[in-house]
Parts: structure tokens; C-alpha cells; sequence
């Protein structure tokens, strides 16, 4: 017998159906394993409500996974990529509040699906040499604004800053740490705007407390595996979190 519509948070067992496994991706990739595979959290939960309401419920469990995610990597992270990336992503939260309401939320989606599939093939059809010079820092602050930008429509914003991150070749541990703590900052500077645009109420946040349970064990399995793997098998598993991803994306959009 299904619960009264007056229940405080959402009822409809499809919406745990699809959201319990999106939390659990979520999680595992807020640890940097699979960190490609964070993005199909929204198009997942977009099976059983709308985009907005599906970024506003996970709020705050994002808030909790950056907080797990920090606690993990606390000593591994590169304070000057962040003094760099942070500032980038900022912008793109900003530009991301002023054109939400102008923005389908399902355009953002292809276009970042069709940017993630094409850095893929360049990777896939020119290698980059063992001594070849990370992107240039001026591309790298477009993909990072991008991204925070991205992350602010739809917490979709893991495959541009990716586009960046992985030439540079760190190891697991200090890629992982590093976007933990950038996307924790990226994340609590959606909150201001969020609520100016009306999309936090009571009912989300009641349905975001009932998922919060789920939260840290997807972020215990991710952190295990992630210092446990070995470099190539890590970005192996980024490259095919990136694929589904944009085919994902696409897949929405069209």
C-alpha cells in the first residue's frame, strides 16, 4: 500500500530503484576509482524525476561524500593545481546560476557527452608521448570553468576537469584527493544559488536524508579500491567511466 502523498520525502519505490544504485556509483567515484562514472548519477535519477529536482536531492549527499572524500586523502592532495582549478570553477558555478533558467538541462547534457566522447578519440587516436607537457594552463581554466559549470546544471562536472587532469599523469592517490577537494568546495558554492533559484525544499531534503545512509558506503568501496589499484588499470577505468558517461549524456540529449 503506498504511503500518503503528505509523506515528508518521496514514496515511488521506482525513484530507489534507480537512485540507490546512482548513490553507490556516486560514491565510488567521489573516491577517484571509476571517477568518470560520477556523471551518471543525474541521468540516472532523471528515469524517475526531473533533472533540477534530482541535482537539488543530492545536495546534500555530495556534501557528505566531499566531507568522506577529504577525510580519506587529506594528506595527498596538490594545494597549487588547487589554488588553480578552484578559482576556474568558481567561474563556471556563476555562469552556470546566471543561465540555468535559460539552459535545457538536457542540451548541457550532449554537449557534454560529445565533448567527453571526442577528448576520448583524440586520447584513443594521437597518444600522448611519455614526455609530452601537460596542457597548456590557459585550457586548462576553460576546462575547469566548464566543468564547474557543468557540475552546477546537472553534477555533471567530472568529465571536463578530467580532460585536464589526466595528462598530467598523477598517481591515483593524488588525482583522487586533489578533485576531492575541489569538487568540495565546487559543491558548497552551489548551495547559495540553489536556493535562489528555488530548487532546495523541505521534501528534497527529507528525501536526501533517507539517502544519506547509502553515501559512505559507496565511498568506503571506492576508497579501497583506489589504493589498491595500480596506476594503468586506474586511468583504464577513468577512460571507460568517461565512455559511458558521454554515451550516457548523448543518449539523453537526443
Amino acid at each position: 500500500m503506498a504511503l500518503p502523498e503528505t509523506y515528508p520525502f518521496i514514496t515511488d519505490p521506482y525513484f530507489y530503484v534507480v537512485t540507490i544504485p546512482a548513490v553507490l556509483l556516486l560514491g565510488v567515484s567521489k573516491s577517484g576509482f571509476g571517477a568518470g562514472f560520477g556523471s551518471l548519477a543525474v541521468p540516472m535519477m532523471a528515469l524517475a524525476v526531473s533533472v533540477p529536482q534530482a541535482a537539488a536531492i543530492l545536495m546534500p549527499v555530495l556534501l557528505l561524500m566531499d566531507v568522506l572524500g577529504m577525510a580519506a586523502f587529506r594528506k595527498d592532495f596538490d594545494l597549487k593545481l588547487l589554488k588553480f582549478l578552484i578559482p576556474c570553477g568558481l567561474v563556471g558555478i556563476v555562469v552556470g546560476a546566471l543561465l540555468f533558467k535559460l539552459l535545457n538541462a538536457h542540451t548541457v547534457a550532449g554537449i557534454v557527452g560529445g565533448f567527453t566522447l571526442l577528448f576520448l578519440a583524440q586520447r584513443l587516436l594521437f597518444p600522448p608521448k611519455a614526455d609530452s607537457p601537460p596542457p597548456p594552463r590557459w585550457l586548462g581554466a576553460i576546462l575547469t570553468a566548464t566543468s564547474g559549470f557543468t557540475s552546477f546544471i546537472a553534477h555533471a562536472g567530472g568529465p571536463p576537469v578530467n580532460a585536464y587532469m589526466i595528462p598530467m599523469r598523477l598517481s591515483p592517490i593524488r588525482f583522487t584527493a586533489t578533485m576531492a577537494f575541489f569538487f568540495f568546495v565546487i559543491n558548497l558554492a552551489k548551495w547559495v544559488p540553489y536556493a535562489w533559484l528555488g530548487l532546495l525544499d523541505w521534501r528534497n531534503f527529507a528525501t536526501s536524508l533517507v539517502l544519506l545512509p547509502i553515501a559512505p558506503i559507496g565511498v568506503w568501496v571506492g576508497v579501497r579500491l583506489a589504493r589498491r589499484i595500480s596506476q594503468v588499470l586506474f586511468y583504464r577505468f577513468l577512460y571507460a567511466g568517461m565512455f559511458l558517461t558521454g554515451i550516457k549524456l548523448l543518449w539523453d540529449a537526443v
